[in-house]
């Protein structure tokens, strides 16, 4: 963010533009508060030859012809023309008018409301050398865009005035075509029936000559950039660092330690959901969090003992569906009719048998947002009925907080389960110690995951150093490994590292956990050895008897994955020899169209490419030339393409 910072300020201070430029980035992904909080104040602290800029911020949203635009920005610059005003702001410590003010500002101005005893005249208004023009909403304007850029044009072409517009492109080009639709369909319709085009006989279907109709007749988006082209110089793509600017957004729940705490121990899943989420909306995250803040508070004051495990369930889900719901993703009703967490998990249950579009958007959510987090309780209908109506339900939440209660009954669960799904200060004096040696009986038995066994490790040496146990550091760890190179037979391959871990609830760090963590690495390596060779014996198996079945799952999950690093090249070839000659022609131009398409993340597929060239060729050779023989054998000469590519550099110097 400081290099788009500092090139901002570049165009600042060159003596002489004839051209705006453009911060263009996604609805709510903090545009406004980037020139608010970084751009503003740096471009008013800049002082060039003698003179001092003064920004001029104006949004567009809603402005419904040019003349508005005047009055805005006759409203910005009276602060700083009207004496009394300007004494008033000075100070009260304002340092912007607000928006209401503004309106009688307006109108007192209609009214002929003078200035210092005079009628106010605009042309006072337009001094051009130092002052910094921001207009910001450009695409939620109800003028025309191309309208708006023509007017802006005059202030920096000919007035040579510093100017800034921040917009969402994308949004504009959407707006460009959704425009006026009936009224162009219309006349499209009319034209081509007038060119005896519309009922022709031809390969292109009706909805589609109507739509390149409109293309041709109202192409406003060539308009817009053959302007923008004129008007802007340049354009910077806001695209900020959002794990820095979600950190930023805690610090409003500093006050509150109870929540901050939570919040700060749980910013893995936060920054988890809101990329799930699939958009850059910080403004709904924001939302969504004030909405936890209420959530997070009524739940403890009411329910004072709930699990942290379901603390965490309802934060991630209170982000998911507030992004659901008000980023457009879906409409309300598809939570309405669901009524309890058992009724959400009976839906994702009937999905796997019946197609109706709701079970599969809610199977498809909870595969989103829940992936690799286990919760028994998923759905909460306080929270979905929050969102949704703003209603805050305490019948609703005391039938969901009472399902809870009857769900979980941590006095059952085993005692590693309850050092990681609970905050360990929950347990009871009595009963701390009979956990302690249950979870040491657990790990000696190597039936744990292997990441379990982790966390809990950071716990135990947590414990220690905080004397809450007796036990000696070093045999401890030795114990653990112990039962990690046990539980690497049953264990899966951990994928998110990171996340699982942030969501232990102390960090520990030391020799022993460095230890552990490097020990764990090894063996989930190992794990996802076996997990991938796995996947290809699975894929790969379909050859040549299921064709169909290998061409669908290699073509979804291969393309971009090394799969053949995981794969015997001697196996493969006894496979592809035995299948049809069209299969053979189509593996070989997957392959190659696959390495095209993704050489630098196949790379490590080479060795396998090679061999198997070899095998083919060993095979190929006084063979009796057969339609299959000769496949076979140009097969072997288009895997040179694939090689070439996958080769590393090393090899790539070497033959020079």
């Amino acid at each position: 963010m400081e290099d788009l910072v500092e090139s901002i300020l570049d165009y600042v201070r060159a003596d002489y533009t004839d051209y705006a430029i453009m911060i263009n980035g996604e609805w709510g992904s903090g545009k406004t508060y980037f020139w608010n909080h970084k751009v503003k104040n740096k471009i008013e602290s800049l002082q060039l030859n003698g003179r001092k800029y003064t920004t001029i911020y104006m949004s567009l949203y809603g402005i419904s012809n040019l003349e508005e635009i005047s009055k805005k920005i006759f409203i910005e610059t009276t602060q700083l023309m009207d004496k009394n005003l300007k004494k008033y702001m000075d100070a009260h410590g304002q340092t912007t008018i607000p928006e209401y003010a503004k309106t009688g500002l307006d109108m007192a101005n209609f009214f002929g409301v003078t200035k210092n005893g005079e009628k106010v005249d605009y042309g006072d208004f337009f001094s051009t050398d130092d002052k910094v023009l921001c207009f910001d909403d450009l695409e939620r304007a109800n003028v025309d865009v191309v309208d708006i850029l023509g007017y802006i044009n005059n202030f920096v072409e000919h007035d040579h005035i510093k100017t800034i517009i921040i917009c969402n492109e994308k949004e504009l080009s959407t707006k460009f075509k959704s425009s006026n639709i009936e009224m162009k369909t219309f006349i499209a319709t009319y034209l081509l029936d007038k060119q005896n085009e519309l009922n022709k006989s031809v390969d292109k279907p009706m909805v589609e000559k109507i739509r390149d109709k409109i293309e041709y007749v109202f192409d406003n988006a060539n308009d817009y950039e053959r302007i923008k082209e004129k008007l802007i110089g340049e354009t910077f793509e806001y695209a900020p660092k959002f794990n820095y600017i979600i950190n930023g957004l805690l610090f409003r729940y500093e006050k509150n330690p109870d929540l901050i705490r939570f919040l700060r121990e749980n910013q893995n899943l936060i920054i988890s959901t809101f990329n799930k989420s699939g958009t850059r909306n910080l403004r709904i995250l924001k939302h969504a969090l004030n909405d936890f803040k209420k959530i997070f508070e009524t739940v403890n004051k009411t329910y004072p003992n709930t699990k942290l495990r379901v603390l965490q369930t309802m934060l991630i889900f209170t982000i998911a569906v507030s992004f659901e719901i008000k980023a457009g993703k879906v409409t309300k009703n598809k939570f309405i009719n669901i009524n309890s967490n058992e009724e959400y998990k009976s839906l994702l249950v009937s999905s796997r048998v019946l197609m109706d579009n709701r079970q599969f958007y809610i199977k498809e959510f909870d595969n989103n947002y829940y992936f690799n987090f286990k919760s028994e309780y998923r759905f909460f209908k306080f929270i979905e009925v929050y969102v949704r109506t703003r209603i805050f339900d305490m019948k609703e939440l005391k039938k969901d907080m009472d399902a809870i209660i009857n769900t979980i009954d941590t006095e059952k669960l085993p005692g590693y389960k309850r050092l990681l799904t609970e905050e360990y200060w929950k347990i009871s004096d009595e009963q701390f110690p009979k956990i302690i040696e249950e979870v040491i009986e657990e790990v000696k038995k190597g039936q744990l995951q292997l990441i379990e066994i982790v966390k809990l490790f950071s716990y135990f040496s947590y414990f220690i150093k905080r004397e809450l146990i007796t036990y000696d550091i070093k045999d401890i760890k030795q114990l653990f490994i112990d039962g990690m190179n046990k539980s690497v037979h049953v264990s899966k391959y951990c994928k998110n590292i990171e996340e699982e871990l942030s969501r232990v609830g102390i960090h520990e760090t030391g020799q022993e956990m460095d230890e552990i963590l490097k020990h764990f690495e090894e063996l989930n390596n190992q794990l996802e050895e076996k997990m991938y060779k796995e996947k290809a014996d699975e894929i790969f198996r379909y050859i040549p008897i299921q064709m169909e079945q290998f061409y669908d799952r290699f073509e979804s999950e291969c393309m971009d994955f090394p799969i053949f690093k995981y794969y015997d090249a001697y196996r493969m070839f006894q496979r592809i020899t035995c299948a049809s000659n069209e299969d053979i022609v189509r593996i070989k131009e997957t392959l190659i169209d696959r390495a095209k398409r993704n050489s630098e993340i196949l790379t490590s597929e080479y060795k396998f490419m090679k061999k198997l060239k070899n095998v083919l060729d060993e095979y190929c050779k006084g063979k009796e030339v057969t339609i299959k023989n000769v496949m076979l054998k140009e097969f072997s000469r288009d895997l040179d393409t694939v090689i070439n590519l996958y080769k590393p550099p090393i090899f790539s110097s070497n033959n020079n």
